[in-house]
């Protein structure tokens, strides 16, 4: 799908955060009456976590939500800055201790939040999330991650944490670099595969690549998805069905990737090369396309200043690597839940969601009006159609711990041919099998 330059709705659903009745099951004081007859809290305190930088799209909005927060409630917030690694490393030992906050930002996935739903350390909110209808803000795909089941396995089961934007990956184009050499941008899978053999006859490798980091192997997912539909990512990602890693969707993953690289579209240099070394060469205008994820996207509008770039999904795949963002968690521990649940609330609302889509995020639910950057726009309207479309198959690290290093090492030997796709397949299947293993089930 190209990109438009008008957003697609998004299903919004008007917020009204701090007049709707608080949820049960809080024991934090101070109730009273908002203007309109609602219940909205007066005083108390909101202990809050998270790791996004502070000129970040989502630092910029919490702290938005943050002042608008304490203005509307009379609460106080006490907010402290932690590291990824940080809550990633002792969440588990924190979260069940009074030292707990009432509300973090965590990551989502079966090893992250659902691990930790498992071990009873989140609460269920799938009360509160009845309650102000943030089911009916959030797509389905974009659901995905914030409900688990009992063994902490994500896509079903109560709800326990919240995302208020997403990402995915997609491609990017150097448009000068396409001009220069009479190159039509590819609207099809034939289109891309004609451009990239019309570069490589001129010299020039198409693709941008990092075999020692994460693109390598979304790419080989992309090409996998490409051949494949949901109940292959249900399989592959919530282990509905043993996945065969010699089936026609991965083996066409791994032979496509082997053969992009004999054609050189794809440089049997890049094994070595960093996510990094991937994206500063595109910034350069090295190479004319880039397939990478959204993250990029605010970086590349800073930093690129000396060619014309656009971006449109993978052809001919109707699912695409990518997901929420983090989540909203409130631990079991918490002892300001309704606060929590009112915090939530602010961050889902138009103004806080369109302070997302201006600085480079990917809102999930913004209200299409409110976004007035052109590029900005241009990077919500793809994502709201994958999201739409249910196109939003997560990531091919995600199913065991550990697999993201098996992928890198797999991948880095179809780069450098030491590996037939075979070969590399039977090594992936092995370390999948053994992964799961080790998790609950």
């Amino acid at each position: 799908m190209r990109t438009t330059r008008s957003l697609q709705a998004a299903g919004l659903v008007a917020a009204s955060a701090l007049v709707l009745a608080a949820c049960g099951g809080d024991d934090n004081g101070g109730q009273a009456t908002g203007d309109d007859g609602g219940q909205a809290t007066s005083g108390g305190t909101l202990s809050l976590w998270h790791y996004e930088g502070e000129n970040s799209a989502m630092g910029i909005a919490w702290d938005e939500a943050m002042r608008i927060f304490e203005e509307e409630t009379g609460a106080t917030v006490e907010f402290e800055e932690k590291s990824f690694e940080q809550i990633r490393q002792t969440a588990n030992m924190v979260l069940n201790t009074s030292e707990a906050p009432d509300i973090l930002e965590y990551n989502k996935g079966n090893a992250s939040a659902g691990l930790l739903a498992s071990q009873g350390l989140l609460t269920d909110i799938s009360d509160a999330v009845a309650e102000y209808g943030w089911d009916e803000q959030l797509a389905p795909s974009v659901q995905t991650t914030a409900r688990y089941d009992e063994n902490g396995v994500m896509g079903d089961g109560a709800w326990y944490g919240i995302p208020n934007y997403g990402e995915f990956v997609m491609l990017y184009f150097n448009e000068d670099l396409f001009a220069e050499h009479g190159v039509a941008i590819p609207e099809t899978y034939d289109d891309l595969v004609a451009a990239m053999d019309e570069f490589v006859a001129n010299d020039v490798t198409p693709l941008a690549m990092s075999g020692a980091e994460y693109p390598a192997g979304q790419l080989f997912y992309e090409l996998a998805l490409s051949q494949a539909d949901r109940q292959f990512v249900n399989d592959y990602q919530l282990y509905e069905n043993p996945v065969d890693f010699s089936g026609a969707a991965l083996s066409y993953g791994a032979e496509t990737f082997s053969e992009w690289v004999q054609a050189g579209y794809i440089g049997d240099y890049s094994a070595g090369l960093s996510a990094e070394d991937m994206g500063t060469a595109f910034i350069a205008g090295d190479y004319p396309m880039l397939y990478s994820g959204s993250w990029w996207y605010g970086r590349f509008v800073d930093e690129i200043d000396g060619f014309d770039w656009s971006i449109d999904t993978f052809p001919g795949s109707d699912l695409h690597p990518g997901s929420s963002g983090n989540l909203w968690v409130v631990p079991t521990a918490s002892e300001n839940k309704d606060l929590a649940y009112q915090f939530i609330e602010i961050t889902m609302r138009p103004e806080i969601q369109a302070l997302l889509g201006n600085n480079g995020g990917v809102p999930v639910d913004a209200d299409p009006d409110d976004i007035t950057d052109e590029k900005s726009e241009e990077l919500i309207t793809v994502f709201n159609e994958i999201s739409d479309a249910d196109g939003l198959a997560f990531y091919p690290d995600w199913p065991v711990p550990g697999f993201y290093d098996d992928l890198v090492g797999a991948l880095q030997q179809l780069i450098n041919q030491n590996a037939t796709p075979a070969e590399v397949l039977e090594q992936l299947q092995l370390a999948y099998e053994s992964g799961l293993d080790n998790v609950p089930n």
